[in-house]
């Protein structure tokens, strides 16, 4: 009951106020009246009385009449309604997965919810929107939206650091309070680069594959109909060209494979990895898997690795140490060296340096640049192959797709041309660092380095 007493006792001391009021405005009206003549004193007294008793009771018995339910609810609307809407509403924008801001006048943020601070880089809410977002379409229905029209979606591209698509929708938005007060306007950013890439990947996987696969299975058709026809009495032509149907095969097999990689690769660019990679554990897994092609052609290994972590995907990161290397070991000749370096810790201008030197004479190139912080630190693998090395005009297409240097062979197995394009865009996503550098007739040496984890930064022992 104390409690019920408690909760109602607001609203019985607003009754009980207004109810003094009334009382003596009436009875100052009265006064008045009898002062100018209208009414007797004997009249003017009894009214008075009257009022006062009226009054008087009701201001003792108001707490009964006042049913408590409608009361607390009276003062809910009132008081905590607002407060109670207004904190859902925030609690509902902070865990919204999309970027929404609200733009007050003349362009300045006035909220943004996570998403969007962690899209826009923003480190706090303030500020105008002109400066984190340089989108001039997506400003200008912005400014549309300020003034109260409506706008259609606005898409842009984003080129740099890696490509993105997004698509902005711009609404208008009035005070519910105050029509006179300016129009704000609600910007919602929504990421469609798995949409683009998605179809552009289809497009280009069929457009690859049929370009790639019509040679081979015009060579496979014209092999199976020598066999069916004049060759199939003879076992030494047999032989033979079914030896070359397997290696075209295996090299159609080989081709889809490298398409569906790179496919992947190009669909998750736009997202970096948070997972940790071993290098020093993947080498030594591509060096036990490669020891058959390294003791067929007797290529000597010298292999320098020390312990670093890395910022990434394994399995990515084992498929571009798997690709450099191999490489190396196709394109050196019998006999010949293939170094392997791993070393952590590094700067940004240290990890770009090759680190393992061809001569003044080489000529070097950077195939993907990560954007770093001057602290930011790095882990760094350089591989140098012993084979005839590249002259400088075919270093800035090494990363095309099918692209192959003239001259270079590779023996039996050879390579899609797909091979640097997945390294590339491996590394793109990691937001590392992908260089060449190469000396016709001295080899080459491919380098990438990747950001280190934080807490391996802080151990550089």
């Amino acid at each position: 009951m104390s409690n019920k007493r408690a909760s109602d006792a607001p609203l019985i001391r607003i009754r009980r106020r207004d109810t003094a009021a009334v009382a003596a405005l009436g009875s100052l009206v009265l006064v008045l009246f009898w002062l100018f003549g209208e009414l007797g004193f004997l009249e003017t007294v009894v009214a008075i009385a009257t009022i006062a008793a009226l009054s008087t009771f009701y201001y003792l018995t108001v707490s009964t009449t006042i049913n408590p339910a409608v009361g607390n609810q009276a003062l809910r609307a009132r008081d905590g309604d607002e407060v109670d809407e207004a904190q859902r509403a925030k609690v509902m924008l902070e865990n919204l997965p999309n970027p929404v801001l609200l733009i007050g006048a003349g362009g300045r943020i006035e909220i943004a919810n996570p998403a969007a601070r962690e899209f826009l880089g923003l480190e706090a809410v303030t500020g105008h929107l002109s400066a984190v977002l340089r989108q001039p379409q997506v400003l200008e229905a912005v400014s549309a939206a300020l003034r109260g029209q409506t706008v259609a979606p606005v898409e842009y591209s984003i080129m740099a650091p890696v490509e993105s698509h997004v698509r902005a929708h711009v609404a208008p938005l009035a005070s519910h309070r105050d029509p006179s007060m300016p129009w704000r306007a609600m910007l919602v950013l929504s990421d469609e680069t798995s949409i683009k890439r998605a179809d552009r990947m289809r497009a280009d996987f069929l457009a690859n594959a049929s370009h790639e696969l019509r040679t081979p299975l015009a060579s496979l058709a014209g092999f199976i109909e020598t066999l069916r026809g004049h060759a199939k009495d003879d076992p030494d032509a047999r032989d033979r060209f079914l030896a070359i149907m397997f290696d075209q095969t295996e090299r159609m097999q080989r081709l889809i494979n490298d398409l569906l990689s790179l496919s992947r690769v190009e669909m998750d660019e736009h997202v970096p990895p948070n997972g940790t990679a071993d290098l020093g554990a993947i080498i030594d897994d591509v060096v036990d898997v490669l020891r058959p092609q390294i003791s067929e052609k007797s290529i000597k290994l010298d292999l320098q690795v020390e312990p670093a972590l890395a910022i990434g995907d394994r399995d990515q990161l084992l498929e571009v140490v798997m690709n450099l290397v191999e490489n190396a070991i196709k394109y050196s000749g019998a006999g010949s060296t293939v170094e392997i370096r791993l070393s952590g810790h590094l700067g940004r201008d240290q990890a770009e340096r090759p680190g393992l030197t061809l001569g003044p004479e080489a000529s070097r190139l950077t195939l993907a640049a990560p954007a770093s912080e001057p602290g930011d630190r790095f882990v760094a693998v350089r591989i140098r192959d012993g084979g005839q090395g590249i002259e400088r005009r075919n270093l800035p297409r090494l990363s095309e797709r099918f692209y192959r240097v003239d001259g270079q062979k590779s023996g039996p197995r050879e390579g899609t041309g797909l091979g640097l394009a997945i390294v590339k865009h491996i590394i793109t996503r990691h937001r590392g660092g992908f260089t060449v550098e190469s000396r016709p007739g001295a080899g080459s040496i491919f380098s990438v380095f990747l950001p280190m984890p934080e807490s391996s930064r802080k151990n550089p022992d």
